[in-house]
């Protein structure tokens, strides 16, 4: 994990953010999320110079688990630990094929001389060595490496463990979104949502339409606009130019990093709203076809139904299905997810209200109203997507008008949406606004840095989210596949905030999403977290809540 280099351009009240003494503490059961079930013994194994790991020889994407494991040990003791070789301690990597364990699942067994950790997929061993890495010492130390003699079956309680960050309001380096994703995986967390198109940006090379990020990438933004702070080392005038994105080489860069830490990158590409900027760059696929600027704070800050602005492609113009589906070829080429996030949120449909041309698609496939227009707009994406073995992802509006067949429901309105989609029998993922969404307060706003409104998303609501809804039976909860928290980063410019704004809800999340229920305890995640995560943090120089960090617990 790099060293993240501190901007004199942090948000005022970021400067009240300061770190305490880091602690060392000794070798303990301090795993979050909690393992499913875990039986401590008494007495450790103790890694030294002596000790080996052992694997399969011939399996090379263990050989790069045994690597990260080896480095973490050197990292934080100097010890490097031999492979394969006869030493009377050994750590041992096994694949194995235990059904209860599943593909994420792994067993992990502590003795005197031997670390024994199985599981049936190098998924399973990745997540068992993030446990291994949270036994031992938080940050580099000269006492013993010690682990807790103990024995863990531990498997996900949800199979879609995710986060969605949006990089068009606010544009994050390809490092730090390395460095998201490192974090992500530390805590089994697996789906890395990526929201690149928005009105205010678009954020990645698209070959066939140059202008998307010649054009749409950049805005001019407003100086002192609390909702797009401007770095300070610009300079002061009454707009700025601000903007980036990321070329086909780097996200597929990204893809590869996540695939490695066992995390799908998914890509939203918004559509038919939200998509401001890239009619910046081609008008033409507006309903208006007239030419405008990327909206900028001035134009967005909450305004509906602005009439300077196209936010929406228009559905009556085949033209435009056909620029849609040359984009998402290429973003198929790019990512090779089973999902591509569509967005299909909040449409200003008084524009199509007002086009002939999509009073004439209506009239022509005989729909009756202008949310049946957006069911036919979703529904021929989703015709696309399927013919290139993709499927459609979406926020909950898309359910209006009817539900395209294989869609899959992110529902952010709350639950609504989510319950409705299970009750029809469509998968759904969980992220209501209260309590997932991360850009949102997390303690009083008195003494906060500034945040979206609405709700306070503690990190109690957050620890406490279920996303088995009550209002749904047994057998509609299958079709919950997990949840999700998000960060919209209108106002979040930096990535210390953008840290400090995970941390610690992100951890909280990740248990509530892996452990069982009634293993769930918060008064002892608290602790978990002081016993080792804050320093772990604090040492890697990460920003972060610290409301909660003890001196001693």
């Amino acid at each position: 994990m790099m060293i993240l280099q501190k901007k004199l351009g942090l948000l005022l009240a970021l400067s009240l953010i300061t770190f305490l003494p880091i602690r060392i503490v000794k070798a303990q059961n301090n795993i979050i999320p909690k393992p499913a079930n875990i039986k401590l013994g008494n007495g450790s194994f103790t890694i030294n110079n002596q000790t080996i790991v052992s694997y399969p020889k011939k399996n090379t994407e263990l050989r790069t688990l045994v690597d990260f494991f080896n480095q973490h040990i050197h990292k934080i003791s100097g010890i490097t630990l031999s492979s394969n070789k006869k030493y009377t301690q050994t750590i041992e990597f096994k694949l194995v094929d235990i059904a209860s364990l599943r593909k994420e699942g792994y067993r992990l067994t502590v003795a005197k001389d031997l670390i024994l950790l199985e599981a049936n997929a190098k998924e399973g061993l990745f997540y068992g060595v993030q446990s291994l890495i949270q036994c031992l010492p938080a940050i580099r130390t000269n006492e013993a490496l010690n682990i807790p003699f103990m024995e863990i079956t531990d498997y996900p309680r949800f199979g879609w463990r995710g986060m969605m960050l949006d990089v068009s309001r606010h544009f994050f380096s390809v490092e730090t979104i390395k460095e998201i994703i490192d974090l992500l995986a530390s805590y089994k967390m697996n789906v890395f949502h990526w929201h690149l198109v928005d009105n205010e940006g678009w954020r990645l090379e698209i070959n066939k339409y140059p202008k998307l990020t010649s054009v749409g990438a950049w805005r001019q933004e407003v100086y002192g606009s609390r909702w797009y702070a401007k770095d300070s080392t610009l300079n002061l005038n009454d707009t700025y130019k601000y903007g980036g994105y990321y070329t086909q080489q780097q996200a597929k860069d990204i893809v590869e990093y996540a695939k490695a830490r066992n995390i799908t990158v998914i890509p939203e590409i918004e559509m038919p709203g939200h998509s401001g900027a890239a009619l910046a760059a081609y008008p033409q696929f507006s309903c208006t076809g007239i030419p405008q600027a990327v909206p900028n704070s001035t134009v967005v800050n909450g305004i509906k139904g602005h009439r300077g602005v196209n936010f929406e492609y228009c559905a009556g113009n085949d033209s435009t299905f056909l620029f849609l589906q040359d984009i998402l070829k290429e973003v198929m080429q790019i990512f090779p997810s089973e999902y591509i996030h569509i967005g299909g949120d909040e449409v200003e449909k008084f524009r199509w209200e007002e086009c002939l041309k999509c009073q004439s698609r209506k009239k022509a496939e005989h729909l009756k109203d202008a949310h049946d227009l957006q069911s036919y707009f979703i529904k021929r994406i989703e015709t696309f997507l399927l013919a290139h073995d993709k499927k459609l992802l979406g926020w909950d509006e898309i359910l209006e008008g009817g539900l395209a067949s294989s869609a899959t429901v992110m529902s952010w309105r709350g639950e609504k949406g989510g319950i409705a989609a299970a009750k029809e029998g469509h998968d759904v993922i969980m992220s209501p606004s209260d309590p997932l969404y991360f850009n949102r307060y997390q303690a009083d706003p008195k003494t906060e840095p500034f945040a979206a409104g609405f709700s306070i998303n503690s990190i109690d609501k957050v620890y406490h989210y279920d996303p088995h809804s009550a209002k749904l039976n047994t057998e509609q909860h299958q079709f919950i596949k997990g949840s999700q928290f998000a960060l919209w980063t209108e106002n979040i410019a930096t990535t210390e905030y953008l840290e400090y704004m995970m941390l610690p809800r992100m951890p909280a999340l990740a248990e509530g999403l892996w452990t069982p229920v009634a293993a769930k305890n918060y008064d002892d995640f608290i602790k978990r977290l002081n016993a080792w995560h804050f320093n772990a943090w604090a040492a890697k120089g990460f920003s972060f809540y610290q409301a909660l960090y003890k001196q001693k617990y």
